[in-house]
């Protein structure tokens, strides 16, 4: 979770989130040599006060900056959409968990274990716990087992929503009339905190997301008591 004067991005949580970390590095490092230089170049101009009257053209200098945007863009390109493919992948899921963004809170199904459904409502101020976060928990937490291979469904009941947790790369479109699928792998136990990423009315800042991520020998003993209840 993000904390009071954090910079950087989140600690990851899932190999996704480590790869578009390391793909934030690749970038910015890029970025940073291109403004370095041109505001070198710039500077250079501003107090240059040497002239070349003779001097009009130069093809080989045009080739030049004509030609090194392309190639820095395909060393940016190549990665991204390598990125992009790896992140529609699904990889033989063992759990599938549909998730329904409604105004303003989250419902979500455990089809594959006898139909659990609930939904995910946001802590009022006056009912919070000391221990609680404002604005970020709710009164049912999603459980999922670590190093588990998970698919995500993703729609909506009436208008665009996103369900996003930053720690683990993960940001589904909810749209209505339409399965959205992302599939995820938690490689830490934890508490990973998201929220509605798409302006959806009102209450767009009161439908958090709390994920619990568990071993799982855990996760098998709460979905026992949640079938048995």
């Amino acid at each position: 979770m993000a904390t009071w004067m954090t910079l950087s991005l989140q600690d990851s949580s899932s190999p996704m989130m480590e790869q578009l970390i390391f793909f934030h590095d690749h970038t910015l490092l890029i970025l940073t040599t291109i403004v370095s230089l041109v505001s070198y170049l710039m500077g250079s101009l501003f107090f240059n006060t040497n002239i070349n009257r003779n001097l009009l053209e130069s093809q080989t200098i045009e080739m030049i900056w004509t030609i090194t945007p392309a190639i820095i863009l395909f060393f940016i390109a190549v990665p991204s959409l390598r990125l992009l493919y790896l992140m529609d992948e699904i990889n033989n899921p063992a759990i599938t968990l549909k998730t329904v963004g409604h105004q303003w809170y989250w419902s979500y199904e455990y089809s594959d274990f006898s139909n659990i459904e609930f939904d995910a409502y946001m802590i009022p101020l006056n009912e919070m716990e000391n221990s609680s976060f404002r604005l970020l928990d709710v009164d049912n937490r999603i459980t999922l087992p670590m190093n588990t291979h998970i698919r995500m469904i993703v729609t909506a009941a009436d208008v665009l929503h996103s369900w996003t947790i930053p720690s683990i790369g993960v940001k589904v479109d909810a749209t209505p009339g339409r399965l959205n699928q992302m599939g995820m792998l938690i490689n830490r136990p934890g508490l990973f905190y998201g929220q509605c990423s798409e302006i959806c009315g009102a209450n767009h800042s009161f439908m958090p997301i709390v994920m619990e991520s568990v071993k799982t020998n855990t996760f098998i003993s709460w979905i026992s008591q949640l079938s048995e209840s």
